[in-house]
C-alpha cells in the first residue's frame, strides 16, 4: 500500500533533520547552547580567549575543545565571511522538542504561541523567538520548508532564547493551524488591511487560548493561512505612515495578548 504524501514528506523531513548539523557561533549562543543538556554537542572550536571565558559552561557541556590560533580560526569553521564569532563555535544537532500538542497543551508558560508563514530571515525569526521568550509563550511554529532553519546567525539574534523557547517545525502550517483550533486555540492573523484591531479581537476572546500568525514582510499570510485563521486582526498606526516588520510586530502582538 502506497503511503500518503504528507506521511512520506514527514519521514523524508525527520531524516533530514536526523542528518543536519548546525555551526552556532559567539560567546552568548555558544554558552547557551553548551549549558544545555537537551543539545547535541559534536565539536568545540575556540580561541585561547574565548576558551577562557567560557572554561564554566565548557565544563558543563562535558565537550573538548579545540584551541586554535584567532588569525586561523575561519580556516577550522564553515563560517560565513561577515560571522562575528568571537573566537568560539560549536557544531550540534537541531533541537527536538516534541509534538505540537506536546508543547502547546500542556508545555511551560502561557497558552499562547506564534506563527509564522514563511518568514525566511534568520534575524527576524530569532528575534520573534526572543520576544517568544520574554513574554512567556510556549512555542513558535512554522512550516519546515521555506522558513529560517537553525542556524548561527538566528542563534546569536536569539539572544539565548534558540536553547530555551520551542521552536517548532511543521510539514504543513495549515494542518498545525487546525489541530491548534481543535485545542481551543483561536488563531488571530495579523493583517494591515483588517478592520477588526488586535486589541478588539483579544478583548472579544477573552482568555481562551491564542495563536498569533504572522506573514512575511512583502507578501504576507497566504491564502491558505489566511482562511484558516479565525479572524484577521491589525496593529493600528496612530503614526499613519511606516509599519512594522514582522519580529517587531510579534513584540507588541506578544505584549498585547499577555496584559489583555
Amino acid at each position: 500500500m502506497k503511503k500518503p504524501t504528507w506521511v512520506v514528506d514527514k519521514e523524508r523531513t525527520r531524516r533530514a533533520a536526523s542528518a543536519e548539523t548546525v555551526w552556532l557561533f559567539g560567546l552568548h549562543a555558544v554558552r547557551d547552547a553548551l549549558t544545555n543538556p537537551s543539545r547535541e554537542k559534536l565539536r568545540l572550536v575556540v580561541t585561547k580567549n574565548a576558551a577562557d571565558k567560557l572554561i564554566d559552561a565548557i565544563a558543563k557541556g562535558g565537550i573538548s575543545a579545540e584551541i586554535v590560533d584567532p588569525r586561523k580560526f575561519d580556516a577550522h569553521v564553515p563560517l560565513a565571511p561577515d560571522s562575528v564569532h568571537q573566537g568560539a563555535a560549536l557544531e550540534v544537532r537541531p533541537l527536538h522538542w516534541g509534538k505540537l500538542d506536546e508543547v502547546c497543551l500542556s508545555g511551560a508558560g502561557a497558552p499562547l504561541v506564534v506563527l509564522l508563514d514563511r518568514v525566511t530571515d534568520p534575524h527576524n525569526v530569532g528575534a520573534v523567538l526572543r520576544s517568544a521568550e520574554v513574554f512567556g509563550a510556549r512555542a513558535v511554529i512554522a512550516p519546515a520548508r521555506h522558513a529560517a532553519p537553525e542556524t548561527g546567525a538566528l542563534a546569536k539574534t536569539a539572544s539565548g532564547a534558540l536553547e530555551r523557547q520551542p521552536y517548532l517545525r511543521v510539514v504543513n502550517l495549515a494542518q498545525a493551524m487546525e489541530e491548534l483550533q481543535s485545542m481551543g486555540y483561536v488563531l488571530l492573523g495579523l493583517d494591515g488591511d483588517a478592520t477588526e484591531t488586535l486589541g478588539e479581537a483579544l478583548a472579544r476572546i477573552g482568555s481562551r487560548p491564542v495563536g498569533l500568525v504572522m506573514g512575511a514582510e512583502g507578501p504576507g499570510l497566504r491564502e491558505k493561512t489566511r482562511e484558516t485563521c479565525d479572524a484577521l486582526v491589525r496593529i493600528p498606526y496612530p503614526g499613519g505612515f511606516g509599519s512594522l516588520n514582522v519580529s517587531n510586530a510579534a513584540a507588541v502582538a506578544l505584549y498585547a495578548a499577555v496584559t489583555r
